[in-house]
């Protein structure tokens, strides 16, 4: 949908590793490497990345939903924008923290969405120039294949 990416990491060369290659592959492999704020929003170039997109809404994820994703986005919605934290594409220890990172979010404004979601609400139209293939994309990832295959099948394409 050629939306502009950030990717950033703290101490990407401490224990939190550097960023897996699987997301740098999609989103390519400019990082935004912090010193160690925890809180991606406190780092100046990060913030810089984002505010260069031009753009007031934002689709986060992270690599814990209630630091990595969560702090950033409270951040970001007490500075007037529209966070769209995407929890299905963070992680978390247990159903606890998730609900509590999720109410924590819900309260501060900000809008808490799945992928699949995301994907649809971008996409808007299924007759858009993207509609194909981001319905592969879902059929890839989710129990649409069911529907997606179906449709391949009944226009005589490989599934």
């Amino acid at each position: 949908m050629n939306l502009p990416t950030v990717v950033t990491a703290s101490m990407p060369e401490g224990p939190n590793g550097p960023i897996m290659p699987e997301i740098l592959e999609i989103l390519g492999d400019k990082v935004i490497e912090r010193p160690g704020e925890i809180n991606a929003w406190k780092n100046p170039a990060f913030k810089q990345a984002i505010e260069a997109t031009g753009r007031k809404k934002i689709i986060m994820a992270g690599v814990v939903t209630d630091v990595c994703l969560m702090f950033p986005a409270l951040s970001a919605v007490a500075e007037g924008y529209d966070v769209y934290a995407v929890v299905d594409a963070s992680g978390t220890w247990n159903k606890a923290v998730a609900e509590a990172s999720i109410a924590r979010m819900t309260q501060a404004g900000i809008k808490v969405a799945t992928w699949a979601s995301v994907l649809a609400e971008v996409m808007d139209d299924w007759r858009s120039k993207k509609g194909m293939e981001l319905g592969g994309v879902l059929g890839d990832h989710t129990s649409y294949r069911w529907v997606y295959n179906s449709f391949l099948q009944a226009n005589g394409q490989n599934q």
